[in-house]
């Protein structure tokens, strides 16, 4: 026996075998505290500059979070906010095409780089969605952080069109110039915050192979009962591939530029 009362070889309770993958249960607002922790430590006393790509508030919004609020709770009034959309409203300092010409974006957002991106369910909304990629990734600071969510199973929903649709690798494929540093799936439904990250010796797992692990989660099989029982709980009278009925599943990613 071994000082820790196990056998050579053993696994003491809570171990994990090196190599070993690992499919951990999380929640996003669990992530966004620990994206939230990246940037105060990135930081350090220096206020934040923040930019939130497609920032404009919906009533329709009924799960989003207020990522303006999020910050500046963290980060006091000095945390410096842009809210970037297409379209004037709720929440939007700057009317402009995350999908525009590099120059053009840069004359409306400032010289200054940012340290946090943010793009939430907005890429698939995107008529060219790697140029827009590349020009968050053009936005930060070296070191800076991105976070973007993206749908990766949800019901056609046009706002103001919806074109695209991503995997993990997708993200990581478009957004190439960034580290990453943490990726996980979420579910989507209003009232909802589960999420799940793959990892091998805590570090997110990038390998293609890890496919085989990824296509288990969030798969929703129903038999015929069940299918019409979700029919007749909806809300409003519906079609049957209606919003509500899909169910809207996420993959995140969490990069850093490449301080180099």
């Amino acid at each position: 026996m071994s000082a820790g009362g196990a056998t050579p070889g053993e696994l003491r309770p809570g171990e994990v075998r090196p190599g070993e993958l690992r499919v951990i249960g999380t929640s996003v607002t669990r992530e966004i505290e620990l994206l939230l922790d990246r940037l105060a430590q990135s930081v350090g006393k220096r206020a934040p500059r923040v930019l939130q790509v497609g920032s404009r508030t919906l009533v329709s919004d009924r799960n989003v979070r207020n990522w303006r609020k999020l910050v500046t709770n963290r980060f006091g009034a000095t945390a410096r906010f842009v809210g970037l959309d297409l379209l004037e409203g709720a929440n939007v300092d700057c009317i402009a095409d995350i999908c525009s010409d590099p120059r053009t974006l840069k004359a409306r957002l400032g010289d200054e780089p940012f340290d946090l991106a943010i793009c939430c369910h907005v890429l698939e909304h995107t008529r060219h969605p790697a140029r827009a990629a590349r020009n968050i990734e053009r936005a930060l600071r070296p070191g800076g952080l991105a976070y973007v969510a993206a749908a990766w199973s949800q019901a056609f929903h046009a706002t103001p069109d919806d074109y695209w649709r991503f995997s993990a690798r997708g993200l990581m494929l478009l957004f190439g110039k960034l580290e990453i540093a943490s990726s996980f799936y979420s579910g989507g439904d209003v009232g909802l915050d589960v999420a799940y990250r793959v990892e091998r010796d805590g570090n997110p797992e990038l390998d293609p192979r890890a496919g085989a692990v990824e296509q288990g989660l969030f798969q929703l099989v129903l038999d015929h009962e069940d299918n019409r029982a979700v029919l007749a709980r909806q809300a409003t009278e519906r079609l049957p591939v209606s919003r509500t009925y899909l169910p809207s599943l996420f993959v995140n990613l969490v990069g850093h530029r490449a301080s180099r």
